[in-house]
């Protein structure tokens, strides 16, 4: 899968720009602000019809405009497919692929598989539960759509029994069968959740912990810890539990998303005792892990985005890291640096044919 071409009009700061790529690798190059992060994340829009950085669509509008466009050409399978999203103030945002519009954006997820190593990445350590979740959410479901359509199921239960909650408190009654209801299927979804999540972190821990080796360098053991209240208890007696405390705060306190994913550097929490260079490095290791881990599920080479990552990195870890794309493991890449010097001296040394995009 190849991303040919690329069309841009008014998202972020971009008015209009299109771009030809190059098959293996793509740099933007610029001063800061000029605008090659949100290029990338024009990329990341086709792939999952969202913002990587930020998620309130109608923010993503160039301001004083009305609408944004993207549009993007890929080579899939000697087929050329045409994706693009829009959004236009006061209406929905609107995907298509090859003209035809998609009823549901999860319809689409997985379909064009990309990867995004990013200093905004930081947030997975320092960030709460909700951030990891997620990143176990969209790992899974880039290569597991009947997974992407619990996740969605099980979210708007819990939203529909936490209304529920709330109705009970305002007006002072209880209705046990009404919330029966809702508590069958959270259980249902919740529990078939949780075991593809322990599914998947046993398949993907041993890809991870090899992948910090080779970008570290270093010896240190790092592991990946699933924690979920379901290790203990099922979804079904957690409810029953829980549910005088739910009634007094008029939210579902038990459940799998209150699931989290414990980044861990010799047995303690890296986000503590971490060094910046050893959570820079398990960051990396991490996405690598999730590129690897998409491929071998999908079987098609994800687009792999890199943004500020040669500004972010010493040298010793950059070093690494091309060593990593040199082979054939990966397919299309896009990097954005702020040196346009630095950027050719390091994809030379990949020995892959590359173009360069000088921003300004």
């Amino acid at each position: 899968m190849i991303l040919k071409k690329i069309f841009i009009v008014n998202f972020k700061n971009i008015h209009s720009r299109s771009f030809e790529f190059e098959e293996k690798i793509n740099c933007f190059v610029g001063e800061n602000g000029i605008g090659k992060t949100n290029i990338l994340d024009a990329i990341y829009y086709l792939s999952f019809a969202k913002s990587y950085f930020n998620p309130i669509a109608i923010q993503n509008i160039k301001h004083g405009e009305a609408f944004f466009m993207i549009e993007g050409e890929y080579q899939i399978n000697g087929r050329t497919e045409v994706v693009v999203s829009s959004l236009k103030k006061g209406q929905k945002k609107v995907l298509k692929r090859n003209g035809k519009i998609y009823e549901k954006f999860s319809d689409h997820i997985g379909e064009l598989p990309l990867v995004i190593i990013s200093p905004a990445d930081r947030d997975l350590v320092i960030e709460g539960s909700d951030t990891r979740r997620k990143f176990i959410d969209g790992v899974i479901s880039q290569q597991d759509k009947n997974y992407l359509k619990d996740v969605i199921a099980y979210n708007k239960v819990l939203s529909q029994r936490n209304a529920l909650l709330k109705y009970f408190a305002a007006n002072r009654t209880f209705d046990a069968l009404n919330l029966d209801v809702y508590n069958t299927k959270l259980i249902e979804l919740g529990t078939r959740i949780f075991e593809t999540r322990n599914t998947f972190l046993n398949k993907f821990t041993p890809i991870f912990n090899e992948k910090y080796r080779v970008v570290s360098g270093e010896k240190e053991s790092v592991g990946l810890v699933y924690k979920s209240q379901l290790e203990e208890l099922d979804m079904e007696t957690l409810l029953a539990q829980s549910l005088e405390k739910d009634k007094v705060l008029q939210y579902t306190t038990a459940g799998i998303h209150k699931d989290d994913l414990s980044f861990e550097i010799g047995d303690y929490p890296i986000k503590k005792f971490g060094s910046q260079g050893q959570q820079k490095s398990f960051l990396i290791a991490l996405k690598l892990a999730q590129f690897e881990f998409i491929k071998k599920q999908s079987k098609v080479t994800p687009i792999l985005l890199l943004d500020d990552i040669f500004d972010k990195l010493d040298e010793h870890r950059v070093t690494h890291l091309i060593d990593l794309v040199k082979g054939n493991d990966f397919s299309q890449i896009f990097i954005t640096d702020t040196h346009a010097s630095r950027t050719e001296d390091v994809i030379k040394k990949s020995n892959q044919p590359y173009k360069i995009f000088n921003l300004s």
